[in-house]
């Protein structure tokens, strides 16, 4: 079937032995030059690790309360969270005091106006919060309705 075709090896595998039968002595030298490259890229890809597919871990749903525990239990747990979220908060907010304290006592000692320096601070920490306030209501739609006249109470005045 190959012989016919111009994919045929055996004239190149013949050729090939011709000239390797000649007496050189850098025959041998040159051949395992040639065969190094593809020993270390064989060796190289057979070396590769393959890993299969992993188990699906089987997912279980909140596992940490108990599906019936009663309303009273759900309200204890709600408290005791919410008094442990208040505990960090006033945490938090002692840190945040002691490093504005430092930095005073830093300011005070490099000679700089460390009252006018807080009384500016104070005053964009009150315009955040009244900005996260003014977010959070209009979020929540708990603005005050009674104050703001809507466009349907108004009467038209020509």
């Amino acid at each position: 079937m190959l012989e016919k075709s111009r994919f045929n090896p055996a004239p190149g595998i013949m050729d090939f032995w011709n000239e390797f039968k000649k007496p050189n002595p850098y025959r041998v030298p040159i051949l395992i030059a040639s065969a190094v490259p593809f020993t270390l890229i064989f060796y190289a890809l057979g070396a590769q690790t393959y890993y299969g597919e992993t188990e699906k871990p089987e997912i279980t749903y909140i596992t940490t309360v108990d599906p019936e525990r009663s309303d009273e239990e759900v309200i204890a747990s709600n408290i005791e969270n919410q008094e442990v979220k208040d505990l960090r908060e006033a945490r938090e907010a002692e840190i945040e005091q002691r490093k504005r304290d430092l930095y005073k006592a830093l300011g005070a000692a490099t000679g700089l106006d460390v009252e006018e320096m807080e009384r500016r601070a104070e005053e964009e920490r009150a315009a955040e919060e009244a900005a996260e306030q003014a977010r959070r209501a209009d979020l929540f739609g708990e603005a005050d309705n009674e104050t703001a006249p809507s466009a349907s109470d108004e009467s038209p005045s020509s």
